[in-house]
């Protein structure tokens, strides 16, 4: 099987004199490059074809906000006797909403309340919680996401945050900014951690939870996960918890890293008895979402010495606004919810779309549907 950038490159290179033969090639490439893609990052695909679940009929027009550099015609390609509209902004979407039996892209109230026929709506972000809260999406619409998509920058954005903390990178920094030679950095020998036989703790071992874990592993750490349901876990895991034992195994950790979905159960789960469980040795990275934090909370257990440091890419509220403790706190490194940012984020989604577009007209299998009532 071909690696995907080749593949990547070869849906973007294809030319051909025949444009039926042009879509048809650019069809295959994209099927081809997505079955690389879900092998890759494990996306899953639905138990039930699209066409045995209630409201489904071959459906004739699908409004999609298209992306800056996607090729509507190998959208179109993937699913050639649909109509595809493509949009650009929510006003445009509005538009030409009536008669779409599909939406991808957008997932507003007032959207849904003006579609006359949808029946499948495909969102491009891995959070859910703003459209499973529209009344509209639980009367037997189906959900499908981009969960995983991001998994591989964002967990590389964990890695690198903890990096930067246990080596203090961010001390260093700051020395630079200000054109200091400084070997003693306010920081402790003990302090400068080295990662081999260290434990991590996983909160939420979902896509981007194995994604973390799997290289954590790869730098001699020890990991333990919880995850909501079920213990089960890939090899390099050592022990996988559940949600009632976060505590317990916050205890063991030297570093957690925060990978959780937005539901009722993990909203303001990282609060003060959390951070009072962890070593004061210990660090605490955010990538899930930011309203699974108590920020107060944190900002005491940082101030009172409880634990080490903080690495937030995800914060609440969200903008953090100016002026907040957090900016300027020592040990506490913040970027603004762009860690599953990547070169080749929007590439994966695309392949995500073309093929649960070809999946949902043909009434096949979709990926990545989303439990409406769960949240995720």
């Amino acid at each position: 099987m071909r690696p995907l950038i080749v593949l990547l490159a070869g849906l973007s290179l294809a030319v051909s004199a025949d444009a039926s033969t042009l879509a048809e090639e650019k069809a295959r490439l994209g099927e081809e490059a997505f079955s690389v893609l879900a092998a890759e990052i494990g996306l899953r695909e639905s138990s039930t074809p699209v066409r045995e679940l209630p409201g489904w009929s071959k459906p004739e027009k699908v409004v999609v906000w298209t992306l800056p550099g996607w090729d509507v015609e190998a959208l179109r390609a993937a699913a050639p006797s649909l109509e595809v509209v493509a949009v650009e902004d929510v006003e445009q979407a509005q538009a030409a909403i009536t008669g779409a039996q599909a939406l991808i892209g957008f997932c507003t109230a007032r959207l849904l309340d003006a579609a006359d026929s949808l029946h499948w709506v495909q969102v491009y972000s891995s959070g859910v919680e703003r459209c499973v809260s529209v009344p509209a999406m639980h009367e037997g619409k189906i959900l499908t996401n981009g969960q995983r998509l991001a998994s591989p920058a964002l967990a590389e954005h964990a890695i690198a945050m903890m990096m930067s903390l246990v080596r203090g990178i961010d001390r260093y920094h700051a020395n630079q900014l200000q054109g200091a030679w400084r070997s003693e950095v306010g920081m402790e020998r003990r302090d400068f951690m080295e990662l081999d036989g260290r434990t991590m703790l996983v909160v939420g071992l979902g896509g981007i939870g194995s994604q973390v874990a799997r290289k954590a592993h790869g730098l001699g750490m020890r990991v333990i996960a919880t995850r909501g349901s079920r213990r089960e876990g890939p090899d390099y895991v050592e022990y996988v918890g559940l949600a009632d034992e976060v505590n317990v195994l916050a205890a063991r950790a030297d570093v957690v890293v925060n990978t959780v979905p937005l539901t009722d159960a993990t909203l303001g789960m990282f609060d003060a008895e959390f951070f009072a469980a962890m070593k004061p040795s210990a660090y605490f990275i955010s990538v899930g979402r930011g309203k699974s934090t108590v920020t107060d909370d944190l900002v005491a257990a940082l101030q009172n010495g409880e634990i080490a440091g903080a690495g937030l890419d995800v914060t609440d509220p969200e903008p953090l606004p100016e002026g907040h403790v957090l900016w300027t706190m020592p040990r506490v490194l913040i970027t603004p919810h762009t860690g599953g940012r990547s070169d080749r984020s929007r590439d994966r989604l695309f392949l995500l779309v073309q093929e649960n577009l070809r999946r949902y007209v043909a009434g096949e299998p979709l990926i990545s549907v989303v439990d409406i009532a769960r949240g995720y």
